[in-house]
């Protein structure tokens, strides 16, 4: 499998074979909403459903009375219809803390917001078919979420962070063991996550020849499948034509030959390695601000914005489909660009002030 498949494809067959373990735990009655949407919605997509409508069931089943003599596999459909306004608000209530095989899992306003939303979509889909008599959770209201202040890295916080992935002056003992096996990969990883805004998924699913020098574009694979091209500059092509001349001689584990980014155990990096080691360099450059590989997409899509003022330019390069998602993360920019504009414009020359 892994010879043939690219990473996306791979990915997709996972989440495909985790879904159907969770199916396997809910009643029989909801593979026909997980068939239903399967045109519409990723295996990833899904699989987040899945495992957000096990929970809500799991809390039935251990607060109602009714629920509480059934296993949750003999769950019938009618269920959804006794289910009260105030049972799913008591739901949102109990998912803001609770325990599970041992784990302690919070879940903030977004978590609440996501899981309010995975329930609509169950209800709205039985309802809609006519298989519900009440569509419950339409009628709760999804919490309020405060904005958060976008994090990202200023122009001089950029050019230190990698300044420091080059020297590893800050590192341990113990990191700079490693450093010097990985600093070139290092640097060509994090200048094309900081000079593109691609995301960490797309980054860590690039093959070897998704890279065109000929157009400096790299081909990536977005959210809901299709592929795009983004284009890069000179301080990426650069640190990728360094990386890939230390790549020729690395000879990769089977199945992960065409993978562009590969581990210290050479096979294709992950999510996870990449996010550990952003946050391993970027806690030396910065302790106020905690710095994912979505922060520096962040710090990409505010230095574009601040060059272009083009917001469907930086929607269209960061690969979100509709440009309101964009205007809403930059919405203070747009805001003190408003501001700007109000002494662009001037109608009148100045007069001379009279003495």
């Amino acid at each position: 499998m892994a010879g043939t498949d690219n990473y996306h494809d791979i990915q997709n067959k996972q989440n495909i074979l985790k879904l159907r373990a969770v199916l396997d735990t809910l009643p029989p009655f909801c593979q026909e909403f997980f068939l239903g949407i399967a045109d519409t919605a990723s295996a990833r997509t899904r699989l987040a459903y899945a495992y957000d409508i096990r929970v809500f069931f799991e809390f039935l089943h251990e607060t109602n009375s009714v629920c509480r003599k059934m296993d949750i596999r003999d769950f019938p459909i009618t269920i959804l219809n006794q289910v009260t306004r105030q049972d799913i608000e008591e739901y949102l209530s109990y998912v803001s803390y609770y325990e599970k095989e041992g784990r302690e899992i919070t879940n903030t306003e977004r978590g609440k917001a996501r899981k309010l939303s995975s329930l609509r979509s169950f209800y709205n889909y039985y309802f809609q078919n006519e298989k519900i008599e009440r569509n419950t959770a339409e009628l709760v209201p999804a919490p309020k979420l405060h904005e958060k202040a976008i994090i990202r890295l200023e122009p001089n916080e950029v050019a230190t962070l990698l300044d420091q992935v080059e020297s590893g002056t800050k590192l341990t003992k113990k990191e700079m063991a490693y450093h010097e096996k990985t600093k070139v990969r290092d640097v060509a990883l994090l200048t094309l996550l900081l000079g593109t805004g691609i995301r960490v998924s797309e980054c860590v699913g690039l093959d070897l020849h998704d890279v065109d020098f000929e157009n400096n574009g790299i081909k990536v694979r977005r959210k809901g499948g299709y592929e795009a091209i983004v284009y890069f500059g000179e301080e990426v092509e650069q640190a990728l034509r360094e990386y890939l001349k230390q790549r020729e001689h690395i000879i990769p584990e089977t199945g992960h030959e065409n993978a562009l980014f590969l581990s210290m155990q050479n096979r294709r990096i992950a999510v996870r390695s990449v996010e550990n080691l952003v946050k391993k360099y970027a806690s030396r450059v910065t302790t106020l601000k905690k710095i994912t590989p979505h922060k520096l997409r962040s710090t990409y899509g505010t230095s574009l914005y601040r060059e272009t003022g083009d917001i469907y330019l930086v929607a269209d390069v960061l690969g979100h489909k509709d440009v309101n998602t964009t205007r809403k993360h930059y919405a203070s920019m747009e805001e003190e660009r408003r501001r700007q504009a109000a002494n662009i414009v001037k109608l009148r020359e100045d007069k001379p002030h009279e003495s």
